[in-house]
């Protein structure tokens, strides 16, 4: 199969990179409300402030404190654990893009494709090289044939329409002599019309298949060249003449005897037919006589003309056409083939051309949404931040309330969430300036390589027709049937 390089190329860009599809709730909002219920900050808030706990002193968060920090430190490690998954699935889909492997398999079909083309085409040329060494071989045993026998003329080969006429009249010939003479024999037929048919059959197809044979192997010869192939066909014809007398000239004294003589029938027309061959008495036998010689000659007729006069001709004419065809359906199916090629080729090159663009705009697309997934981030560690104040702030609130001392000095001071800065490995990103040049060369690479494939085929149709100056006729035949 041609173009192997390229057709790995393009497998690979019908196949989808990825799977995914983008989401922008990629991290939950807290309800801080419900999360103040769930943790019950109030309640022991009030609680502890009733036992004035924290203490005055106090400097560090008591344990519902570290409690409300460690609920939003969990948010933040999930959040951050979201991040990792979202940046490792970025991070496949830029590498399932893979533009060097692309770019190193468009140079790897650019170098192949050209040559498969021309391996197809090599093989096509030795294709129609055998087929127009049998067109040579034709052409010279024509020449050969028309040189040695003298003629100057093309050869007379029916269609096969024609052919068909003609074998069609035969056989209305045999059927119709078949019903005429056994209606004439049925005279003398213990079984009627059945009876005289099927005696009729014999003489039928022997009237009119000796006219046949005589005509197609014999008589013919007369056109012959050669004076003995002549005397060959003189003899033919005289013997045809003396068989289609004796044949139908049996037939009219076998219906005359028949109907008088159940017994010895065929002996009596022996000795009729040598003592008294004209000697038929009624003139229905006449009429069956002239009929059999009439149908006789309508198929030595009919026989002569069922192809060329000159013996042999024909055969050498079909010959020559048959492998003309051959050379010019070769020519033109090797053509037709090459096209296919040509065009699976450009379209698969498109195909490519166009993946190409798009993966690009998907490359600055995952790199959007991976800036984008990184703000997101940043923005949910601060809406941590402002949750863990306001549960922190509930606490405390009821705690102040509920308490006799003084509070802490730390209950003015508000929580500083420790920010997580992920790390972007931005090393293997393309520039999209870079990456639009590569593309750039990457497309004109395959452009280039339509028209060396155009080109190609070009040459490849030039050459096919080349040799057509071989052989004029079928040139101008294969441009015809172009």
């Amino acid at each position: 199969m041609p173009f192997e390089a390229l057709n790995r190329l393009w497998s690979g860009v019908r196949e989808s990179s990825h799977d995914f599809r983008a989401s922008t709730e990629i991290f939950p909002q807290l309800d801080t409300e419900k999360l103040i219920q769930t943790l019950d900050v109030r309640g022991k808030g009030e609680e502890n402030g009733r036992v004035n706990r924290p203490a005055t002193s106090a400097q560090s968060l008591d344990e519902v404190e570290q409690r409300i920090v460690a609920r939003i430190e969990q948010e933040k490690a999930s959040a951050y654990q979201i991040l990792e998954d979202q940046s490792q699935t970025f991070d496949a889909r830029l590498r399932n893009l893979d533009f060097e492997g692309q770019f190193g398999l468009i140079r790897q079909a650019n170098a192949s494709s050209l040559s498969d083309f021309k391996a197809e085409i090599a093989s096509g040329v030795d294709e129609l090289h055998g087929l127009r060494r049998d067109l040579k071989i034709a052409e010279d045993e024509m020449t050969s044939f028309k040189r040695k026998h003298r003629l100057d003329r093309a050869a007379k080969v029916p269609s096969a329409g024609s052919t068909s006429v003609k074998i069609a009249l035969l056989v209305v010939l045999v059927l119709v002599e078949i019903v005429m003479n056994g209606t004439f024999l049925a005279k003398g037929s213990e079984q009627g019309i059945i009876g005289g048919i099927t005696e009729a059959v014999v003489f039928a197809v022997l009237n009119i298949g000796a006219a046949l044979l005589f005509a197609i192997f014999c008589v013919r010869n007369l056109v012959h060249r050669s004076w003995l192939m002549k005397l060959f066909g003189l003899v033919g014809l005289a013997a045809y003449v003396a068989v289609a007398l004796a044949v139908n000239l049996a037939l009219a004294h076998y219906r005359e005897v028949s109907a008088t003589i159940l017994e010895g029938a065929g002996t009596e027309v022996i000795r009729r037919i040598r003592e008294t061959p004209l000697g038929l008495i009624e003139i229905n036998s006449w009429m069956l006589f002239a009929i059999g010689i009439f149908f006789s000659i309508l198929a030595f007729i009919d026989g002569c003309m069922l192809t060329d006069p000159y013996p042999g001709f024909a055969g050498v004419q079909r010959r020559l056409d048959e492998a003309r065809q051959n050379y010019i359906s070769g020519k033109l199916d090797l053509i037709d083939n090459l096209r296919e090629i040509r065009d699976e080729h450009n379209s698969k090159i498109e195909e490519i051309v166009r993946d190409l663009s798009s993966r690009r705009q998907e490359t600055a697309a995952i790199i959007a949404h991976r800036t984008r997934t990184m703000g997101l981030f940043a923005e949910y560690q601060s809406h941590l931040e402002r949750t863990a104040n306001s549960v922190l702030t509930a606490y405390r609130e009821a705690n102040r309330a509920a308490r006799t001392d003084a509070e802490p000095a730390y209950f003015a001071v508000a929580y500083k969430l420790e920010r997580i800065t992920p790390v972007v490995k931005t090393s293997d990103d393309w520039d999209d300036r870079v990456l639009s040049e590569r593309i750039q060369v990457a497309q004109a690479e395959l452009s280039d390589q339509i028209n060396k494939i155009g080109s190609a085929f070009e040459a490849a149709v030039a050459q096919y027709h080349k040799l057509d100056h071989l052989f004029p006729e079928a040139g101008v035949g294969s441009q015809q049937a172009a």
